[in-house]
């Protein structure tokens, strides 16, 4: 990624983030859910499209896909607010997944401590 791009990844996970926090998602999918971390976004180098990665501490693989279809579902509404901080020519459309790096940690560690025990 360019410069460029990075820093409009990171202006927009630090906007998407601050309208979680605010609760300026009125969807109940998101508004319910425990606390949603932004934790990357990446962007295409002609910054139309942004992909949100996020994670929802303490959910379960049901409970993330509900608020991944909440937040899509908000996509329009957060992309407006984007568009109103950013002052772009083209506001990225956005899409959002389930960040699994956590998952991914949590499990490598896990076999970790198994071999560690072996030992």
């Amino acid at each position: 990624m360019s410069q460029r791009t990075e820093k409009v990844a990171g202006e927009i996970r630090e906007i998407l983030g601050e309208m979680l926090v605010r609760g300026a998602i009125k969807d109940p999918r998101v508004r319910n859910a425990d606390l949603i971390t932004i934790t990357y976004v990446r962007i295409t180098g002609d910054l139309r499209q942004a992909r949100v990665f996020f994670t929802v501490h303490g959910a379960d693989d049901a409970g993330l896909e509900k608020v991944r279809a909440g937040l899509q579902s908000a996509a329009g509404f957060m992309r407006r607010q984007v568009g109103e901080r950013l002052r772009l020519k083209a506001t990225p459309g956005l899409d959002f997944e389930v960040d699994r790096v956590l998952d991914q940690e949590e499990r490598i560690e896990e076999l970790l401590r198994e071999v560690a025990k072996k030992e």
